[in-house]
């Protein structure tokens, strides 16, 4: 046990009652008051203050440590939902390019049907106004009317439709392949 003097008694006590410190700790529970009542008191009052706030310093702790724990389950979460965040991203992603290369392939083929219906009614049109032309023409011939307006009519026509036939599929190709371009000659790669 510890034995204080008269004095380090008094200045114990003033000091707690000047500023409300007291000692702390387990050295405390060493101290014999030695028979004075004020003393005894104050180390009493030192004890139990001294319980009180390590019952303080402990609900703190508890709360700090379960602060921590709910932080860090929500890191954890946050991390998981970024995660999933980053992988509904990339899927999405992945879902636009393919949507884009589907569209890009459509586009494409409409585009070629589009151009074949044009090139077969174009052709079509370029045969029937040749087919007729010509039939003029045989009546012409076979029945013996000389007419040089029908003669010339004729060939101008056929190298009217020719000229025609090929602006058009040129015209055609033309719209076709403009929109690529990656797509170049033999040629050109080499």
């Amino acid at each position: 046990m510890i034995i204080l003097g008269d004095d380090a008694k008094k200045q114990l006590i003033d000091l707690a009652s000047d500023k409300n410190i007291y000692l702390e700790g387990n050295i405390c529970k060493l101290i014999d008051a030695n028979g004075d009542l004020q003393f005894s008191t104050y180390l009493q009052q030192s004890i139990s203050k001294d319980r009180e706030n390590r019952k303080k310093r402990l609900q703190i702790t508890k709360t700090i440590q379960d602060q921590n724990k709910e932080l860090l389950e929500w890191k954890s979460n946050n991390e998981k939902l970024n995660n999933d965040l980053q992988s509904a991203l990339s899927a999405s992603e992945k879902a636009k390019q393919l949507a884009e290369s589907d569209l890009d392939v459509l586009q494409k083929k409409t585009q070629n049907e589009l151009v074949g219906i044009i090139v077969k009614v174009a052709l079509l049109i370029i045969c029937s106004v040749g087919l007729i032309t010509s039939i003029l023409f045989s009546i012409i011939l076979f029945t013996g009317i000389e007419n040089k307006t029908v003669e010339s009519s004729w060939s101008n026509m056929f190298s009217i439709l020719l000229t025609n036939s090929f602006s058009i599929v040129g015209t055609i190709m033309g719209v076709k392949y403009a929109g690529n371009k990656n797509n170049k000659c033999n040629y050109c790669k080499k």
